[in-house]
C-alpha cells in the first residue's frame, strides 16, 4: 500500500513546494476505503483529503492508514494531521519514512503512539526518501537539490565553434526541448551563466509546456546582458548575480540583483541565496564554464545529459565529471 501512497503523492510534483509530497491510502479489511494526496502547500494534507473521501467513517477506527511520511503533528497553514487521525481513533499507521523537518521529525510518531496508535515505520523507506529527495536534501544539506543538464553531440560538444545567429543550436529534437520544458515547470529554478546568455538570448520559461516557468538565475558578475534580452522582460522572477551595483532594475516587479564575491567559492554562494529564498530545487543549464564549476565543487545530485548522433568536429567541449 506504500507504493500506491508513492503513486499517489507523485501527482503533486511541481506544485507542493514548500511542502513535501505526500499519498495517503486507508484500508478496511484488505479494501481500500479511501486515498488522497498533497495537492498544494495551504490546501489539506494527503491524511485530510484521504479520511474526507472515506463515505462510511465508522470504518476508520477498524482500518489501518498508510501514508509515505510521517504526519504532521504541528500547526501550519493547516491543522495536525495526527489529531485528526487520533479523533477518528484510526488504530493502525503505517509510514513509509519519517519526516526531517524540525517541527515532526519524530514527534508525529511519538504523538500517535502516546495515543495508543500502532505506528509501523520504515517501510519502503528507499522509495520513499527518493520521493522527496528536493524536500530532505533542503532540509538536510540547507541548499537546493541540483540537477546539472546539458545536451551533447556524439562526439562530445554542447556548442560549435562558431554561430551565426542569436539563438541555441539545437543538438536535440522537439520533442526532447518540451520534456527539458516539462522538467522546467516541476522545478523551482533554473540557472545559466551571462556566457549562455550573450550567445543565445534564451527565455529559460516553459513556454513548450504547460506549468509554472521555474526562477530564472543569471550569473553575471559585470551585468553585461543586454537591457533588451529576453531575461529582463520582467515576465518570470529573475534573479541576477553579480559583483557590480547597480540601480538598472527599480522599475521591475519580479527581477532582482543580488552581489556576491566572486573570489570566493561561487556555486555554493548560490545555494546559500536560493536557500535563504526556500527554493528547494535546481536546473543548472549551463554553459560549460558554470556546469564545470559546480562539478568541481561537488554541488550536484543528478545529471541529466541528451546524447545525439550530430557531429560538430571542434567546438566547446562537454563538462567532465
Amino acid at each position: 500500500m506504500i507504493k500506491r501512497c508513492i503513486q499517489l503523492a507523485y501527482n503533486g510534483l511541481g506544485t507542493t513546494y514548500p511542502n513535501p509530497m505526500v499519498g495517503c491510502v486507508i484500508v478496511h479489511e484488505g479494501k481500500i476505503i479511501g486515498e488522497g494526496w498533497h495537492q498544494k502547500a495551504g490546501e489539506p494534507h494527503a491524511e485530510v483529503r484521504a479520511i474526507a473521501s472515506v463515505k462510511d467513517k465508522s470504518l476508520l477506527a477498524e482500518s489501518t492508514l498508510y501514508v509515505s511520511l510521517e504526519p504532521c503533528c504541528h500547526y501550519g497553514k493547516t491543522p495536525p494531521c495526527t489529531d485528526l487521525i487520533i479523533a477518528h481513533r484510526i488504530p493502525r499507521v503505517v509510514v513509509g519514512c519519517t519526516d526531517p523537518f524540525a517541527k515532526v521529525a519524530g514527534q508525529g510518531i511519538e504523538k500517535l503512539r502516546a495515543a495508543g496508535c500502532e505506528v509501523t515505520v520504515g517501510v519502503m523507506k528507499d522509495e520513499c526518501l527518493l520521493l522527496n529527495k528536493r524536500f530532505f536534501t533542503f532540509h538536510l544539506k540547507k541548499r537546493p537539490y541540483i540537477f546539472l543538464k546539458w545536451a551533447e553531440t556524439a562526439d562530445g560538444y554542447i556548442a560549435p565553434a562558431t554561430k551565426t545567429e542569436l539563438a541555441p543550436v539545437w543538438i536535440t529534437n522537439a520533442y526532447t526541448r518540451q520534456e527539458v520544458h516539462q522538467l522546467r515547470s516541476t522545478e523551482q529554478a533554473i540557472l545559466v551563466g551571462v556566457g549562455t546568455v550573450l550567445a543565445d538570448n534564451p527565455s529559460l520559461d516553459t513556454r513548450n509546456w504547460y506549468g509554472k516557468s521555474p526562477l530564472r538565475v543569471i550569473i553575471d558578475p559585470q551585468l553585461r546582458t543586454p537591457n533588451d534580452f529576453k531575461v529582463w522582460n520582467d515576465q518570470v522572477p529573475t534573479l541576477f548575480i553579480t559583483d557590480k551595483k547597480t540601480t538598472q532594475v527599480t522599475n521591475k516587479q519580479q527581477t532582482e540583483i543580488v552581489t556576491i564575491n566572486f573570489q570566493e567559492d561561487v556555486p555554493q554562494q548560490v545555494c546559500d541565496i536560493l536557500y535563504q529564498r526556500n527554493i528547494q530545487s535546481l536546473i543548472v543549464e549551463g554553459g560549460a564554464y558554470t556546469l564545470q564549476q559546480f562539478i568541481n565543487a561537488n554541488l550536484y545530485d543528478e545529471t541529466l545529459i541528451y546524447r545525439s548522433d550530430v557531429e560538430f568536429g571542434s567546438g566547446v567541449k562537454a563538462p567532465r565529471r
